[in-house]
Formats: structure tokens, C-alpha cells, sequence
């Protein structure tokens, strides 16, 4: 079993197809075919369902999957570990992230680790933070930014806070004061626009409404606030976003009130807590720590 069959089998299992796996690995469709071909009689059982015009993976494709990810992370850790000792750090570092970072330390951490290590690669994947989450914990994301999960991750995630943020109230400019909160009890009788159920934040918000035993009746549902801000000024309804998002301070066309009670939650910086991190991400986090020193 070799690791370019292994890295062929993971592009051909994350594309769903041999042709776009074979562009994507830079070789010709009967390449990956036949090094797949290969491995399935090496392990003795097919690992994919070839469909009509995609393929997906069986019982056993499912099994050898993270195993194969491993691998490949593995080799290319080290890779990097001995391109690090001699002073010229590369590879790749994945991270996720959710909207509205511009007003976190990120953007500063990002420029200060590309003067630092300019040999290194970083995508950014925009997702929500349930996703984020899913993708840090399989590996796919070496970190991600995310809201808080509120569940108690920490015997298998590592978490930096970045900022505490509260959801505040947007309504038309002009149709109301700002100078005093706005209740829930408010809230709840008028259109509400928020996120998705698929967003981290959505649940922080139903817990407060829960907890005053309201209601929480969602009439528009986006991630997007800059969307969200487009229907309150169409009088749609009133919007639930965060404080820190830009887009938020930014519009004249909206007036922010707080809510009361506040609803406050966190975002934070998480990752897989691991023997050995990858050396660009532990470059990274050491980095934030000598900053914040």
C-alpha cells in the first residue's frame, strides 16, 4: 500500500469521481483507476459503488478513510518537521472559519505568520460552526474559528478564546431608540431573522429565548448579516446578530439596540489536542502566544 495510491483513493473519495480526482492529482483518469483497482484487491473488497455518474464509498471505503487521511497527514508531517529543522518552515495549514472575523486578532496573526513563514500555504474554509467542529474533529481542518460549542470539548479539543460577543437587536433606522434594551418578550412578537439551524450561534440564541419561556419562531433564516440586514431595512422583521460583526456597525440603515437579557457567547481559536501537531499549526500557536506575551 503506497501513499500516492492512498492520497488517489482520498481524492477520488472527496470529489466523488475518478475524473475530477484525476485533474485534481494531476494524472489520467486510468491512473487512479487502476491504483484503485489495485487496492481493492490488495484489501479484498471493493471501495466504491461505481453509480451512474458519480461514485461513492462502501462499508469498506468508509473504514479505510480516516485510516487513509492519517497516513497522508503523517507523511507530510514529516515532511515539514525536517523542512522546519532546517530553518525553512512549509506544508500547509487548513483552517476553518465563520463570518465576521475582521474585528478579531486573526487577521494580525495571519499577516504576522506569513512574514514568518511565507514557505507555508493557508486555505481559509468558510463554514458553519457545527461544520467547523465536524471538520476539526476528522482531521479534513488542522483549526478552526468558530462560535463556543457548548458542549464540554475539552479532553479532545483545544480552545483560545478570541473576543466575547453579544447578539443585539437590528430594527429599520430610525423606527426606534436605541437608548433602552430590548426585551425578548419584544422580540418574540415581532418577525425574527437570524441564522440557521445549521449556524452555533442560532442555539445560543434559543436557549434565552427558552429560558424566559418564549417562543422562538424564526421567519427568515440566513448566515448571511449582511442579508439579514437587507430584509430589516425591506421592514421584514428584526434581526438577531452579533455585535462584532462589521457589516452590522457598518449599515446606516439599521439602528442596534441590546437585547435584554443579553445574550453573550464566545468565539474562539480550537483544534485537535495531539501528541504531535503538524508543525505548521504548533508554528502558529506558538506564535499567538509569544504575541500575546
Amino acid at each position: 500500500m503506497e501513499l500516492r495510491t492512498l492520497e488517489y483513493f482520498v481524492a477520488v473519495a472527496e470529489e466523488g469521481s475518478f475524473t475530477k480526482a484525476a485533474a485534481r492529482c494531476h494524472v489520467v483518469q486510468p491512473a487512479i483507476s487502476q491504483q484503485i483497482q489495485g487496492l481493492e484487491k490488495e484489501l479484498g473488497e471493493p471501495l466504491f459503488e461505481r453509480l451512474h455518474r458519480r461514485v461513492v464509498l462502501t462499508r469498506g471505503g468508509i473504514a479505510l478513510l480516516p485510516h487513509a487521511r492519517a497516513c497522508l497527514a503523517a507523511a507530510a508531517a514529516a515532511v515539514v518537521e525536517f523542512e522546519d529543522r532546517s530553518g525553512l518552515l512549509g506544508g500547509s495549514l487548513t483552517l476553518g472559519t465563520v463570518g465576521g472575523l475582521e474585528g478579531t486578532c486573526i487577521p494580525h496573526l495571519l499577516g504576522e505568520y506569513y512574514r514568518r513563514h511565507p514557505g507555508v500555504a493557508v486555505d481559509l474554509v468558510g463554514a458553519s460552526s457545527p461544520s467547523l467542529l465536524a471538520g476539526v474533529r476528522d482531521g479534513s481542518l488542522d483549526a478552526a474559528v468558530m462560535s463556543a460549542p457548548r458542549e464540554d470539548l475539552s479532553k479532545v479539543i483545544g480552545t483560545r478564546v478570541l473576543l466575547r460577543d453579544w447578539i443585539v437587536a437590528a430594527v429599520p433606522a430610525g423606527s426606534r431608540s436605541a437608548d433602552r434594551p430590548m426585551t425578548l418578550d419584544e422580540v418574540s412578537e415581532t418577525p425574527i431573522i437570524t441564522y440557521g439551524t445549521d449556524s452555533g450561534v442560532r442555539g445560543f440564541i434559543s436557549d434565552a429565548f427558552a429560558a424566559e419561556g418564549l417562543r422562538f419562531d424564526v421567519a427568515y433564516a440566513t448566515n448571511n448579516v449582511a442579508l439579514q440586514l437587507a430584509l430589516v431595512a425591506e421592514n421584514v422583521g428584526i434581526a438577531l446578530a452579533p455585535y462584532s460583526s462589521p457589516v452590522l456597525l457598518a449599515s446606516e440603515k439599521v439602528t442596534v439596540i441590546p437585547l435584554a437579557p443579553p445574550i453573550s457567547f464566545h468565539k474562539v481559536f480550537v483544534w485537535r489536542l495531539e501528541r504531535n501537531l503538524n508543525a505548521p499549526l504548533k508554528a502558529f500557536l506558538d506564535m499567538w502566544t509569544e504575541l500575546a506575551a
